[in-house]
């Protein structure tokens, strides 16, 4: 089991996915600062001082001035203020993802590109498009290109 575990965790793959909740979770407390405290201040200041934190709905008919004090008397609430301020922390994180594939996918191609081949006309191998003699059978090509046999 050992073994297994340590080949598991030795992987690319494994490691590349951890490497990157690490880092998403990093990145994720930087979201969370950016809409907490530099877009969500002077958007409550533009719809007229509204704390996004603090809106909310009691559901159990008392008014409450904060959300904490809502909470600490035990009151049931809908929270709506708070599922806005994760929609924009959601926009903002789904835009710089997109951000950067569009960068990386620039610079470096997904899929690599595939040689260019062809196929030798006695043994039926792939080989590269610009070959005169075919590695498995050995065949002159140029000949075949010459007398106008098809490769």
């Amino acid at each position: 089991m050992f073994k297994d575990f340590k080949a598991f965790i030795s992987k690319g793959n494994a490691l590349g996915m951890a490497i990157g909740i690490v880092i998403g979770a990093a990145f994720t407390s930087i979201v969370n600062s950016l809409v907490n405290d530099i877009i969500m201040p002077p958007l409550g200041l533009l719809v007229g001082n509204v704390d996004f934190t603090n809106l909310f709905i009691s559901l159990n008919g008392t008014h409450y001035d904060t959300l904490k004090a809502a909470q600490t008397a035990g009151a049931p609430t809908i929270n709506y203020g708070l599922f806005v301020n994760n929609v924009i922390s959601f926009l903002i994180i789904a835009f710089s993802v997109f951000l950067i594939i569009k960068v990386v996918t620039k610079y470096i191609p997904l899929e690599p590109k595939k040689p260019a081949t062809k196929e030798c006309p006695y043994c039926l191998s792939a080989i590269p498009e610009k070959a005169s003699k075919c590695p498995q059978c050995t065949s002159d090509l140029t000949q075949d290109e010459e007398s106008g046999l098809s490769v």
